[in-house]
């Protein structure tokens, strides 16, 4: 008897520990459930709310692959600098007065703006022309500072486009260029563009744009200056005026090729180059990094992968222009 009930303290006691175990491991859980979650605030300065719509929600719904909801784990501090450095300046102070977990910046003038402000906030890159040439990092494969993220390759793809106008036109010999002088990485796109023209023979007409106004009299000097095509580099008018800049290449029957897909949408005739929403997406991915303790410093900047040449075969019918079938079957997409 004294056996059976030494063997059923034992149990009592062994099945108190297990419950007594149960209710910690409970209240444990519990007690982790009523923490707060951790809400990082993340900065973001665009060039414009309506030429960057598309990029805008491949920027949120990389985020939210990634586990990342709006009001439940970040929150977005949204602003848009409309290509204007003092702007983007005032911006990015305020988003550092914030407390910006991290800032990502959309062009070369957003990135310079939060250079300036901090060293100390990490800076996500969505795309720049050249963040080598501009001071934003040490090198590619190591920033080496508080600046990381994405290049589009601009320069580079420049020499492309204007080998794609002579696919198109195997007769041309005068190409105008349309650049804006004070945008970031002009100079740089001139003269890998003056490299392709001279292995292609091709003479350049370099056109200034400074604003909208302009663009009407840039197609008149092409006519002056008897150039056969236009190849427009990046710059904010011409992103903020895509349907205008559409509209006077169609008027004047120019071929004029883009840097950017939303141009033809708008009705551009042909545009080559990386895919600016994918680069958007793949700019969470940093900010994700980040926010889980990485580095700028020592996250390399990732260039583009993805590219697109797209053809409108409405704009080239409008124009007269009739595209050779070998280019025409390497597109990626024609808008018909």
């Amino acid at each position: 008897m004294k056996l059976i009930a030494r063997q059923r303290s034992m149990l009592s006691k062994s099945f108190l520990s297990l419950a007594l175990c149960a209710l910690l491991v409970a209240f444990s859980s519990w007690a982790q459930a009523q923490q707060p979650t951790k809400i990082s605030r993340i900065g973001y300065i665009g060039g414009s709310d309506s030429a960057e719509s598309a990029r805008t929600e491949a920027f949120r719904q990389g985020l939210r692959d990634l586990g990342y909801l709006e009001g439940r784990n970040i929150i977005i501090e949204q602003r848009y600098a409309e290509g204007k450095a003092d702007v983007a300046r005032s911006l990015a102070a305020e988003l550092v007065r914030l407390k910006t977990d991290v800032i990502v910046t959309v062009g070369s003038i957003p990135t310079r703006a939060a250079q300036e402000v901090t060293r100390a906030v990490p800076i996500v890159m969505a795309q720049d022309p050249d963040p080598v040439g501009n001071g934003f990092v040490a090198s590619l494969a190591r920033p080496g500072g508080n600046i990381t993220g994405l290049s589009n390759l601009g320069p580079e793809l420049s020499g492309k486009r204007l080998e794609l106008l002579k696919e198109v036109l195997p007769s041309l010999t005068r190409v105008a260029i349309f650049g804006t002088s004070n945008f970031p990485g002009n100079a740089q796109i001139l003269k890998e563009t003056q490299r392709t023209a001279g292995v292609l023979k091709l003479q350049l007409q370099y056109v200034d744009v400074l604003d909208s106004k302009r663009i009407e009299t840039a197609f008149q000097e092409v006519k002056k200056g008897h150039a056969e095509a236009v190849l427009v580099t990046a710059g904010r008018v011409f992103t903020s005026e895509r349907p205008k800049l559409a509209a006077f290449a169609v008027k004047s029957r120019v071929p004029a090729i883009y840097y950017a897909t939303e141009f033809v949408e708008d009705g551009g005739l042909m545009t080559y180059g990386a895919n600016r929403s994918e680069l958007s997406r793949r700019a969470a991915t940093y900010v994700d990094k980040i926010l889980k303790g990485a580095s700028p410093a020592e996250l390399p900047v990732e260039q583009p992968s993805k590219f697109e040449f797209i053809i409108n075969l409405k704009a080239a019918k409008q124009i007269g222009l009739t595209i050779p079938p070998n280019v025409l079957a390497r597109a990626d997409r024609v808008i018909k």
